[in-house]
């Protein structure tokens, strides 16, 4: 299949499809999650999105040279990373707020820069690392009045841990992030995104003998939404980066704390903190600046290329 010509309305569009189907994702692994254990829920979302991942690449008409790989042992690794990701994610969700959660997770961007820097040789100057301080601070704000129960007997220690899973879950997906980074230099996408559920599925699968419960029926239907929501959300996401650049429709993904803060507060009555909204606003520019320095240097690279070209 051709790469499509660039659409930004249509990139949008997807982009806003899979801020919207992943957070009804979110929402339904913490419906689930006051009683089933992480391991089973990331089964669930891996193993019934594999459907809509297989159906898309059929649709594609790459169901024969899509899957192929020449790295498998990348895949199992972008899985293990992946897998963790999820999982410390979804047990977060099961202790606090789905906002917090989001917002905190919002880190993980912010931290790529970091660990593009020490795995994959990247240079980073004063810009993005002003960017980088600015969204940890912002994730500090958040998170520390959780973490102070470990100074105050009173506190709810389950709020602090649940911190700390969210914390987690954003740097392992960050981590994620450059393995796929790596990943795309020799796998298409179809490949990585299928291996990927494959191996979620298979992982998680082997936390079967550590408390699997057996899901009441309202229990099932969140966790098979969740799977199909899941592998929905995949696909817009990967459409709105074939249609456009990853700094034209990346800002878009702020728009998602937008419905984790009116889900949280119609359907489980949470009520955002002062300090939270403004841990959120310090992440959010950190991740806005970053994206326009990551555009800035895609133009300077191009321009790099193209006065390279032999010209006549």
């Amino acid at each position: 299949m051709e790469k499509p010509k660039p659409n930004i309305p249509l990139a949008i569009f997807s982009k806003l499809g899979a801020v919207v189907f992943f957070m009804a994702m979110a929402t339904l692994v913490k419906i689930a999650s006051v009683r089933v254990p992480p391991g089973e829920t990331v089964f669930f979302r891996s193993f019934f999105g594999l459907p809509i991942i297989l159906g898309w690449i059929i649709w594609r008409g790459e169901l024969r040279t899509g899957l192929k790989t020449e790295n498998p042992l990348g895949h199992f690794w972008r899985g293990l990373v992946g897998v963790t990701a999820m999982s410390m994610g979804f047990a977060a969700l099961g202790l606090l707020p789905l906002s917090e959660v989001k917002a905190i997770q919002y880190a993980q961007p912010v931290l790529v820069v970091i660990f593009a820097a020490m795995f994959l040789g990247e240079n980073v100057r004063i810009f993005r690392l002003t960017a980088v301080a600015l969204g940890m601070i912002g994730v500090l704000i958040i998170i520390w009045p959780r973490l102070t129960v470990f100074a105050d007997s009173d506190g709810d220690p389950y709020l602090a841990i649940g911190a700390l899973l969210a914390f987690g879950s954003a740097v392992m997906a960050g981590l994620a992030h450059v393995f796929v980074r790596k990943l795309t230099m020799s796998e298409p996408t179809s490949a990585i995104v299928f291996w990927f559920a494959v191996t979620a599925s298979t992982l998680s699968l082997m936390t079967l003998p550590f408390g699997w419960v057996w899901p009441t029926g309202p229990e099932a239907a969140a966790l098979i939404g969740a799977g199909l929501c899941g592998g929905v959300g995949q696909i817009f996401l990967t459409s709105s980066y074939r249609y456009a650049d990853a700094s034209v429709v990346a800002p878009f993904e702020y728009s998602s704390i937008l419905l984790a803060l009116a889900i949280g507060f119609f359907i489980f009555a949470e009520v955002p903190t002062v300090p939270m909204l403004g841990g959120i606003a310090l992440i959010v520019i950190a991740g806005i600046l970053i994206i326009y320095r990551e555009r800035q240097l895609g133009k300077d690279r191009a321009a790099a290329r193209k006065s390279m070209t032999p010209q006549g």
